[in-house]
């Protein structure tokens, strides 16, 4: 059990005999319900410190809570039955579970100081600034990046050539690793150089697997490894056996319930939305269609007409011909992201609905259609096919989605290129728990939250 554990532990327990007292249970079945809270959440893994994500955490909690309510009602005398201690029971479990989420939600950010753990980032370049962001805004993880190293024009390194980027923490030279340690009292060390090789790998590990508690390092897949990998030991041997999530016809059938009763919700809301974007365009003296449609690659490569809520000029294809054949940095622009920062063919009530969103809940009908889902990869253009290259099998594999793995994880942040290994990334890891991790980091996101803070 790890420290954080611990505080759980005692937290829950408190929380846990307040509530057991409160309800009119018999004095043995509120022993019961206590012994049994923490054998069920204990054997769940909720204690054991695997949780680096809020995502991770719900998830435990809701393995926990689904056995929890199943062996709390075992517990009951069915001779004869009570309806009424039903319903206190039904009352205690939803009263508990809310006030365990409150518990999960603010232990990390109350015990910050006493938990975190001092981190030392190997390495400078893109993958280590993305991992520092990701440790910053995510408080789960308890990770305090203290510094970087940098492995560059080091003798003992032969294999490293990382492009070094500004950090916002000092960069170390690999020389200084064991000082480094010592004087910021290091106890997680984070290689985040996929592209070295083993050898060299080696010998940072070897040089402070006995100066810190963890190590921990990113490897480089290429693609080859996703969230059904397993590690085994074949007599001795460390093999990996790796496969793709595979949709059964269970959880197909699930994601287009979800996605019509989305899709109706959506239309519902998408009538008094459609009143207010017309008023919006008539004050700013725009008299056009509200909406837009565009043709787009769906499931399989099939193309469906997608409908939004028009947020640039008329004719802006046109019109980007002609700034791309003016301008060369626009052409450059577009090429390399497929869209322009700032685009002058953008509306002022167009420059709204799109910071807001607003501008995609026309998709709810193509969703309650079925030409795309709620989550899922990015809708692409036809004239895209030629640059997607070799990730164009795995994104038309699913259904596109009104939100994803793009808009969640940089949104206008990332170029053409990571917004294909995002959508390739989603193929190969699907599941319902991700689509349900990655509606609530839209919702966060539409209502203003920091991405992954906690």
């Amino acid at each position: 059990m790890t420290k954080l554990g611990v505080y759980k532990n005692i937290i829950e327990g408190i929380m846990t005999i307040i509530l057991v007292c409160i309800f009119p249970f018999s004095f043995s079945l509120k022993i019961k319900l206590f012994i049994l809270y923490f054998i069920v959440m204990h054997l769940a893994g909720r204690y054991r410190g695997k949780a680096m994500l809020v995502w991770d955490e719900l998830k435990l909690l809701m393995l926990g809570y689904f056995a929890y309510i199943l062996s709390s009602y075992l517990l009951l005398d069915y001779n004869p039955i009570s309806w009424s201690m039903c319903g206190w029971l039904a009352l205690y479990l939803l009263i508990h579970a809310f006030c365990n989420l409150i518990v999960a939600r603010y232990t990390h950010v109350i015990f910050w100081n006493q938990l975190k753990k001092n981190v030392l980032i190997i390495g400078a370049g893109h993958t280590a600034q993305q991992l520092y962001q990701t440790c910053k805004t995510n408080r789960y993880s308890l990770l305090n990046v203290k510094g970087f190293i940098d492995c560059n024009n080091d003798p003992y390194l032969k294999n490293v050539h990382q492009e070094i980027i500004e950090q916002e923490q000092p960069i170390y030279p690999l020389k200084e690793l064991e000082k480094v340690i010592q004087d910021q009292n290091i106890e997680t060390v984070l290689i985040a150089i996929p592209e070295m090789n083993r050898s060299d790998q080696k010998k940072i590990i070897d040089r402070i697997i006995d100066k810190v508690e963890t190590i921990k390092y990113l490897p480089r897949t290429e693609g080859l490894v996703t969230f059904n990998t397993r590690i085994d030991d074949f007599d001795g041997q460390l093999m990996i056996s790796t496969a793709e999530s595979v949709i059964t016809n269970t959880e197909r059938v699930f994601k287009r319930f979800i996605d019509i009763c989305a899709g109706l919700a959506g239309m519902i809301v998408l009538a008094p939305l459609t009143l207010y974007v017309r008023h919006l365009n008539r004050k700013q003296g725009d008299r056009d269609p509200i909406f837009f449609k565009q043709t787009r690659i769906g499931e399989d490569g099939k193309e469906f007409t997608i409908y939004k809520f028009r947020t640039m000029v008329p004719n802006a294809e046109k019109i980007l011909d002609e700034l791309m054949e003016k301008d060369e940095n626009i052409r450059k622009e577009y090429q390399e992201n497929k869209k322009l920062r700032n685009d002058p063919r953008i509306t002022k009530a167009g420059a709204f609905l799109r910071k807001t969103s607003l501008d995609e809940f026309p998709q709810f009908i193509n969703v309650f259609k079925g030409d795309m889902s709620l989550i899922g990869p990015r809708p692409y253009l036809p004239r895209e096919i030629p640059d997607m290259g070799d990730y164009y099998a795995d994104v038309v594999s699913s259904k596109p989605g009104i939100t994803g793995m793009w808009q969640t994880h940089g949104r206008s942040e990332v170029n053409f290129e990571q917004r294909l290994e995002l959508d390739e990334y989603y193929y190969r890891n699907w599941s319902l728990w991700l689509d349900m991790t990655l509606l609530i980091r839209t919702v966060k996101q539409v209502l203003g939250n920091d991405e992954g803070a906690m």
